[in-house]
Order: structure tokens, then C-alpha cells, then sequence
């Protein structure tokens, strides 16, 4: 049975999946553990490591950690080009929190 390219597929769908599947896409790309983020950004822990100034085994333990200080998760996210930001999410709005952002890593 002859294969058929995945964008030749989706545009023969209807409209409402191709949105529904966008959407899904989109749900899941907002939301990673770290460990997947950091390869989303096709970074190794070892450069990662380098880039923060620590071992290797210290990325892997941030990447496993249910809690973890925000200064780490910050100098993490930061080592991988992004900035932290912390959100309260309510059913009728979210906000940002901003008493985080400037401590030092």
C-alpha cells in the first residue's frame, strides 16, 4: 500500500478537524515537562549543564524534581533562551505575578 504525504492528508480533511487538531497541537505544545522542553529547544543536558555552570547530573535532577526553587526553574528556562513568567489562572481571567521576576539566579 503506497503512502501518502501527511500534508496531502490533512488537506482533504474538513475544516472543522484540521482546527480541531490544531488546537490539540497547540494544548500540547503549551505544556511540557522541562525535560521535553529542553529538547523541543535541541539542547543536551551537558550543554545545558555548561551553560548554567553546573554538572550534568544537576540538570537531570531539576528536570525530575516535583519542587523546585524558582530561582533554578528561572536560571533553567533562561539557559534554554526563554524567560519565567508566573501566571494565577482563574475561570475568568488570568494574571500575571510579578513580584518573581527580578530576584537574582
Amino acid at each position: 500500500m503506497p503512502t501518502k504525504p501527511f500534508r496531502e492528508l490533512l488537506d482533504k480533511m474538513p475544516a472543522h478537524r484540521r482546527r480541531r487538531i490544531a488546537r490539540r497541537v497547540q494544548k500540547t505544545l503549551a505544556a511540557m515537562p522541562l525535560e521535553e522542553l529542553r529538547k523541543a529547544r535541541r539542547m543536551t543536558q551537558a550543554r545545558l549543564a555548561e551553560t548554567l555552570g553546573v554538572k550534568q547530573g544537576e540538570v537531570s535532577k531539576i528536570e525530575h524534581r516535583t519542587d523546585v526553587y524558582l530561582s533554578t526553574l528561572a536560571g533553567y528556562i533562561e539557559a534554554l533562551g526563554g524567560k519565567l513568567e508566573i501566571r494565577a489562572v482563574f475561570p475568568d481571567r488570568e494574571m500575571r505575578i510579578t513580584q518573581f521576576e527580578d530576584f537574582p539566579n
